[in-house]
């Protein structure tokens, strides 16, 4: 008689590490541990104690231990040719809601550039750790000939172990990239149990073959890894584990479910959405970078200038601030200090491009890049004013003829007033139709209105009353999770004041003192858009601050910008976190607050920021995320996750005491106009 065994299930394993550049531990103090563990790895792969290695889908690792160790170029670029190091085709792993199409496109060309020049010929998007993915992805990642993906956070019990991501065949790693069990002290028998505790768990949503990740966050491989699998191997019975590569496990699988949508499902893994507000002057720094780099780009693409290196320097600077740890604010202090810093080279090198540039070009010269035609008011700073122009703000300093011109130097008698004015374009003699009071700013298309202490706003004939409030509560959360409290109310600022303080034009100026903060509304000639400035000291910890919008019906459905396109994302408006926070461990509540890049709309209003980057849809309203100010990277406390997300380390600037600024503009438009909105907050025309 025959004994009917079950064939066993072929398990592909690669071996990698993840490594954050900067997280709970400084940049250089990672990049020593960098070292250690990457001198070990080209050991093993020197002496065949591992066949492969798959290096996290980022070259930025590579190039950090290569400057340490340049001695090992030759050795690696071996490896790379055998196909036993795997690295790009990411330059960094960026964080997916809170970087725009261009920074996106900007990591896959200077990363896949890097890899091919060492020899890399197979790329996987390996997109492991970022806190959920982008709907825009895929299609960016076509445009470079990647048709392959691996993503973990975000997706539902809907997503197998293999799916087609819009046309992309994509990899859901089911259990996560964790999987440092061969690292641990625990008996062969203790391991095989967890691992196949685990291996049961991907073989739900697998077919006769399953991928295992070996490997952690910056952690090295042990010595006798491959007897270890040996080991363990003798007490699985229903699986069979073997080092592979995720190349072999994308040639081997087949992907038939479809999904085109985003990836941000948290009933099966955190997707953090607190990250997409801590420590809002990151995200502020990071948007006017964006921007103000990309017009850098785009005058030195048109004028033939030779800055191509020094805009790829500037790129790479930006790209490892946008590494999710370091974009999302949930990391030391001092790395976010070393951000700042990054930031401010970065305008540097942009601004200096465009000034350099402009120095080159004729007088008077405008450069427009879209939407030529159409009417508009510039802001320019001149060291003379101009008749027909609106000045707004005056300093002391260097005119940019002397600044830039290297046949130049500025001298003591040079120092002189220099002006910030408004220009008017394709005005075509046409009057002014703003107006201003203590009570009211308006033009022909839009008005604000204090009344009884309310802020009433008009669509033309049409009033939203009391239609915005600068609201705030408490918050019990971390760095990656805002933190209800149940019970909890809003605060409400009391309008307590009002005067005018701009009034001209092209331009006119409202302050409005409340009981928050003072907020300067602010309006152009002709404009649709109404423009709040806010700036204030901020002397309270643990609270999150918003903008609330206040419409007549509920708010179901939002656009907003991603990747630099518009996506649409459906709500459920009476659902509310306080009541629905986690009872058992390992689950993060569902919230109403989703991630934004420059615009997002709804209910025929569309509101643009300077880099606020959150927003929260409750019953009949739209927040916008002003500050949220928490302690720590991860609370274990923390009401809204059960379990910990990161280390407990106390973070005293994610309070962001002290002086805190906020900058967005609200108008009423059908959506569809949505670019040339953004376009009259971010201008695509440079004056000369």
């Amino acid at each position: 008689m025959f004994e009917n065994k079950k064939k066993k299930k072929e398990v592909i394993a690669y071996i990698h590490t993840h490594w954050d550049r900067e997280w709970y531990r400084e940049y250089e103090v990672f990049r020593l541990r960098l070292l250690r563990v990457f001198d070990h790895v080209l050991d093993m792969l020197l002496d065949d104690k591992i066949p492969s290695f798959y290096f996290d889908g980022q070259v930025s690792a590579l190039l950090d231990y290569l400057e340490m160790r340049p001695e090992k170029e030759d050795l690696i670029r071996m490896f790379i040719g055998q196909k036993k190091l795997f690295i790009g085709p990411f330059y960094c792993l960026v964080d997916e809601f809170l970087t725009d199409g261009i920074c996106f496109r900007k990591n896959l060309e200077i990363g896949l550039k890097i890899a091919k020049d060492f020899g890399c010929e197979d790329f996987i998007a390996y997109l492991a750790d970022t806190f959920g993915h982008s709907k825009n992805v895929p299609s960016i990642l076509k445009e470079f000939g990647i048709d392959k993906a691996m993503v973990w956070r975000g997706c539902g019990d809907n997503i197998p172990s293999e799916f087609v991501w819009d046309k992309v065949n994509t990899v859901n790693l089911i259990r996560g990239y964790f999987m440092d069990i061969f690292s641990s002290d625990k008996t062969v028998e203790e391991k095989a149990e967890f691992l196949k505790s685990n291996l049961d768990k991907i073989a739900e949503k697998s077919g006769d073959t399953l991928l295992l990740p070996i490997g952690a966050d910056h952690l090295d491989v042990p010595d006798d890894i491959l007897e270890q699998i040996d080991a363990v191997n003798e007490h699985l019975t229903d699986y069979t584990i073997r080092i592979g590569s995720p190349f072999e496990y994308f040639n081997t699988v087949k992907f038939k479910h479809k999904h085109n949508d985003e990836l941000r499902d948290n009933s099966k893994t955190f997707i953090l959405p607190g990250s997409y507000s801590s420590r809002m002057k990151l995200k502020q720094m990071n948007t006017e970078c964006s921007y103000k780099l990309d017009i850098a780009d785009k005058l030195q693409f048109n004028f033939g200038s030779n800055y191509d290196n020094s805009i790829e320097y500037a790129y790479k600077l930006l790209l490892q601030n946008q590494a999710h740890d370091s974009i999302c604010g949930c990391s030391t202090d001092m790395v976010h200090e070393e951000n700042i810093v990054r930031y401010k080279k970065i305008l540097q090198i942009a601004e200096t491009i465009i000034e350099e540039i402009r120095l080159d070009q004729p007088e008077n010269l405008t450069m427009t890049f879209k939407y030529l035609d159409k009417y508009k008011i510039l802001e320019v700073e001149r060291p003379t004013v101009d008749e027909n122009s609106q000045v707004i703000a005056q300093r002391k300093g260097f005119p940019s003829s002397l600044l830039y011109d290297t046949n130049k130097i500025p001298v003591t008698e040079d120092y002189t007033t220099l002006y910030t004015m408004l220009k008017e374009f394709n005005a075509n003699n046409s009057p002014s139709d703003i107006l201003v009071d203590t009570s009211n700013i308006f033009n022909s298309n839009i008005r604000l209105e204090i009344e009884d202490g309310k802020l009433n706003v008009y669509d033309k004939s049409k009033c939203y009353k009391n239609f915005i409030e600068f609201v705030r509560c408490k918050d019990k959360g971390d760095s990656y999770n805002f933190g209800p409290v149940v019970g909890d109310t809003y605060e409400v600022a009391k309008i307590k004041s009002a005067r005018v303080i701009v009034n001209g034009p092209l331009r006119v100026t409202l302050r409005i003192l409340t009981s928050f903060f003072t907020v300067d509304v602010s309006l152009n000639k002709k404009s649709k858009l109404l423009n709040f400035k806010i700036k204030w000291l901020n002397l309270l910890s643990n609270k999150l601050w918003q903008v609330r919008f206040n419409f007549n019906n509920p708010v179901k459905e939002v656009q907003s910008e991603d990747m630099n396109l518009l996506i649409t994302r459906k709500f459920d408006p009476n659902y509310d976190i306080r009541e629905n926070l986690p009872q058992t461990k390992g689950i993060e509540a569902k919230t109403n607050f989703a991630p934004m890049q420059r615009f997002v709309w709804t209910n025929k209003l569309g509101v643009i920021t300077k880099g606020l980057t959150e927003y929260e849809v409750y019953k009949n309203t739209l927040s916008i995320t002003l500050l949220r100010s928490t302690g720590l990277i991860s609370n274990p406390k923390n009401p809204s996750r059960s379990t910990p997300a990161g280390p407990p380390i106390e973070v005293p600037g994610l309070q962001q005491l002290g002086e805190n600024t906020a900058e967005f503009y609200i108008g009423f438009f059908d959506v569809k106009d949505w670019a040339n909105y953004v376009e009259e907050v971010y201008p695509q025309t440079i004056i000369f």
